[in-house]
């Protein structure tokens, strides 16, 4: 989803079907009645056949036409099998049919010319909403398992900013690197093809930066150079490339901005390749970046599907041994509150709500008991890749790595006593936004920290 300026929201995004299996026009709606009437009026005017005619003529605005269809097209396929065939922007296969649809594909970061021809028109004329003087940011968070993307508006002397878009793909740059050191190549085009995208969808909705914050994989990968030289190209900043004690002082940030809760705060952030626990109070006052994360351990020790007794021992004795070492570095007993954040406990807490789809707001700050998550653990241990896919919330890409993300939220919770989680739906993505709306405007952040600073 992706929101106006005032926090209402802009464009959604459905599934290429209904219920009933009838394909739907479009996958990327405008919500906005003001917007609409907006660009309802460019339709009232006679654009869409003026442009269709423009597009046999130009041969530029054809090719980028129909790249768009192509595109757009493909996406219906990833999102549903066989829904390719039911045409592109707008559910037709060639030419203009809406432009509200390829405005809507625009703001959603597709690569669409008439998208881009709606939005210049519409800078053109007076303000659709009035705003308070603000600041447009975007924050990129790129771990060893997913890519992720908010886009929020700063207001000074506001203590919360709005969201314009917040959004998430299981890419996985990390794969392989545990046991090559290095990024692969397979993995580095998911992963730029989707901050291409990102990029795009940024700067449609006003963003005057993008910053991406790079974390584990990226930190343990002797060719990350390859990597930063094409974030630079398309972010326009360099790729910073954070510490583990920077990823989890971050994530605390992002995690306890306006908590009211018993501190101080334990913050848990499993990832794919790393696992950082933050103690604090109205700050972080000890923070340890260990290297065991959901990626990982399932590269090291699940060779069978579903992971065999042996494995799932094997994997949890891992587990203790780093979270031995947590305890000489981390007074965690002090804690009152265990903050668990990203993919993985908010995964687990929405098959223990029996959620029929991922609800930000309804996981957002709710509470995970210690027997619900070791439920969900064996539920999922049990299951095989396929079936866990199946599941309503559980996101692509993640259904290989979720059992061993569960485990280090169980051992967490059972080793230290903690009888629930308090779970959260903003982490270090959050962290790295508010850190920049604290910079001034030519501000660009540091180049890299060292590769092995945890």
């Amino acid at each position: 989803m992706a929101r106006c300026g005032l926090g209402h929201p802009l464009v959604i995004r459905n599934r290429p079907v209904d219920d009933a299996g009838h394909p739907f026009p479009t996958i990327y709606w405008l919500t906005c009645p003001d917007t609409v009437k907006a660009v309802g009026r460019l339709e009232g005017a006679g654009w869409i056949k003026r442009l269709d005619q423009e597009a046999e003529l130009d041969p530029d605005l054809g090719t980028g036409l129909r790249r768009a269809h192509r595109e757009y097209a493909l996406e219906r396929g990833r999102m549903h099998q066989g829904a390719e065939a039911w045409g592109g922007v707008g559910g037709t296969t060639r030419g203009l049919k809406c432009l509200h649809a390829h405005y809507a594909y625009h703001l959603a970061g597709g690569d669409d010319p008439v998208g881009r021809w709606v939005a210049d028109r519409l800078a053109e004329e007076e303000p659709i909403h009035y705003e308070k003087t603000g600041r447009r940011l975007a924050a990129v968070d790129l771990g060893t398992n997913s890519i992720r993307l908010l886009v929020a508006r700063f207001i000074e002397g506001e203590p919360e900013p709005v969201e314009l878009a917040r959004d998430m793909v299981i890419t996985r740059v990390g794969q392989g690197v545990d046991r090559t050191g290095r990024l692969g190549e397979e993995p580095l085009a998911r992963t730029l093809a989707v901050l291409e995208r990102y990029c795009r969808r940024a700067r449609a909705l006003g963003a005057e930066r993008i910053h991406l914050c790079a974390t584990s994989a990226v930190r343990d990968a002797e060719n990350r150079d390859d990597l930063a030289v094409a974030v630079e190209r398309l972010t326009g900043e360099p790729m910073e490339v954070i510490s583990g004690r920077g990823e989890a002082e971050l994530s605390f940030l992002g995690a306890t901005q306006g908590l009211d809760a018993a501190k101080p705060y334990l913050v848990l952030d499993i990832g794919g390749g790393s696992t950082e626990f933050v103690l604090g109070g109205d700050g972080p006052q000890h923070a340890v970046s260990t290297r065991v994360g959901s990626v990982r351990l399932t590269e090291r020790f699940v060779r069978t599907d579903p992971p065999s007794y042996e494995e799932l021992e094997t994997l949890e004795r891992a587990i203790a041994a780093v979270l031995e070492q947590v305890e000489d570095r981390v007074p965690i007993h002090d804690a009152n509150t265990l903050v668990a954040v990203a993919g993985t406990s908010t995964t687990v807490q929405a098959i223990a709500m029996g959620l029929p789809e991922h609800d930000p707001e309804r996981l957002h700050r709710s509470t995970l008991s210690r027997d619900d998550a070791e439920h969900v653990f064996r539920l999922l241990a049990d299951m095989t890749v396929e079936e866990r896919r199946a599941l309503p919330v559980m996101a692509p890409g993640r259904e290989d790595v979720i059992p061993a993300g569960a485990a280090i939220l169980v051992s967490v919770m059972r080793r230290w006593g903690f009888a629930q989680a308090l779970v959260s739906e903003t982490d270090i993505l959050d962290g790295i936004a508010l850190r920049m709306s604290g910079q001034p405007a030519d501000a660009r952040g540091p180049v890299a920290e060292p590769a092995d600073g945890r």
